[in-house]
């Protein structure tokens, strides 16, 4: 029998794919007529009619089975593939979903074969013309799940139809990382938020005590100052505002492990500081250097930014209209909507390119506000155990910390980060101050 279809079934939206079958003798076929013909070879050479009897009745079944075969045997059936999402993170599982229309009472055998860096997981078959997988993406970007074998058997098992199904291409986004605080600054511009400013206004957060003016709440009163001083006091709120936030992803040097290499934790620390700023209803957008040029996304509000900020970090040409790119730019050519004045800038790089670190000096000599992630955690390889090794390690390594010390002399923070830790413990000490930008 057939899958039974289910009217409100999500795979009936998808769009079935008429394909032909080709057919060839299963291996159970094979074994069969080498079976005759070794009856058949037995009795004509030793002279024992017996073992033409053994051979004649699989010769039978084969005969009978073609003829069916040619017969009924559908030339084409129709197949319908289904992702339950078309974007996932890393490591999150996703449902693939296969079903065949038109094979009839025949078996339907499944076989996926998964491209680079997808983990097939377990199978559930719900019946011989539907399958369940179940896929897991291993790293990050465009990655097309692979190929799917369908084969169709009679009920004999005497000859099998054979195709080849692509399967649809999945977007992996880099899995964040975990962050919870974030840093705010210490002018914040005027504009709702949910970040407690230095002056009197409308919010939730207590910011002092002023005598009773006309116009004031009732329900503002606070009751036992008002009696300690004579008069009416009320309480007054700290206004709540938000801020610009710019990540800037450093894609220009990939060195370390596949799967922790720097450019792989510089998008996962984008991405989890771009998830967690936008819950605190900031605009949040993002830089990318690579070495072809500069593409940014302006900062936004909403949950989608999230999604076109991870888009415009694994890809080399904008989203949308408001996404720019500017092939060999630097950040004094960004305009004003890439870079909004006062931004904060958080920067996740392996310092390695000293192009983004003039970039860098240029952007905090234009007073913006700026704290720098080193996500670096590879070391050159020693190839031999020399003096001149030795001496370009160290070399390496004091270039690094001069560029560290050269930041530090800017004003500008440099923590470093792991990548398996959370980015609240390198943030910590500039996540409990409002941060201030210094000329």
């Amino acid at each position: 029998m057939s899958a039974a279809i289910v009217p409100d079934d999500p795979l009936l939206r998808v769009p079935g794919h008429e394909l032909e079958l080709g057919w060839r003798s299963s291996r159970h076929a094979r074994r069969l007529l080498t079976l005759s013909l070794a009856g058949a070879l037995i009795a004509l050479l030793a002279g024992r009619p017996e073992f033409a009897g053994v051979a004649a009745p699989a010769l039978l079944l084969l005969a009978a089975g073609r003829a069916r075969r040619r017969d009924l045997a559908p030339a084409r059936i129709i197949v319908r593939v289904r992702l339950s999402v078309g974007r996932a993170f890393e490591g999150e599982a996703i449902a693939l979903e296969v079903r065949a229309e038109g094979h009839g009472d025949r078996h339907v055998w499944w076989m996926l074969h998964p491209s680079a860096e997808i983990n097939p997981g377990d199978v559930t078959t719900a019946d011989g013309g539907q399958a369940r997988f179940t896929l897991v993406a291993e790293r990050w970007g465009r990655r097309r799940v692979g190929t799917m074998s369908v084969v169709v058997r009679d009920r004999w098992r005497l000859a099998e139809g054979h195709l080849s199904v692509n399967l649809p291409v999945l977007d992996c986004y880099p899995g964040p990382a975990d962050q919870r605080t974030t840093m705010v600054l210490r002018r914040l511009p005027n504009r709702v938020g949910e970040h407690p400013a230095r002056t009197a206004g409308k919010g939730i957060e207590f910011f002092g005590v002023r005598e009773y003016l006309p116009g004031d709440r009732q329900r503002s009163i606070n009751w036992p100052a008002s009696t300690r001083r004579g008069r009416l006091q009320v309480n007054t709120f700290a206004t709540e505002r938000s801020q610009d936030v710019v990540l800037l992803a450093d894609a220009t040097s990939d060195v370390g492990e596949p799967g922790s290499s720097a450019l792989d934790l510089a998008l996962r620390g984008a991405t989890a500081a771009a998830r967690a700023y936008l819950q605190g209803r900031d605009r949040v957008g993002v830089i990318t250097y690579q070495w072809s040029g500069v593409s940014w996304l302006a900062p936004r509000l909403g949950r989608r930014q999230l999604d076109r900020i991870i888009v415009s970090m694994m890809t080399s040409r904008p989203l949308t209209s408001r996404a720019g790119w500017a092939r060999g730019a630097s950040s004094g050519r960004l305009p004003r909507a890439a870079l909004p004045p006062g931004a904060l800038i958080v920067v996740f790089s392996p310092l390695l390119d000293q192009r983004l670190v003039e970039s860098l000096r240029n952007m905090r000599e234009r007073g913006f506000t700026m704290l720098v992630v080193d996500v670096l955690n590879a070391e050159p390889p020693v190839r031999r155990r020399s003096s001149e090794d030795r001496m370009a390690r160290q070399i390496w390594q004091m270039e690094k910390e001069a560029i560290r010390f050269s930041l530090h002399e800017l004003g500008v923070p440099v923590v470093h980060w792991d990548g398996v830790q959370s980015l609240d413990l390198p943030q910590a000490a500039y996540v409990r101050r409002p941060l201030a930008a210094r000329r």
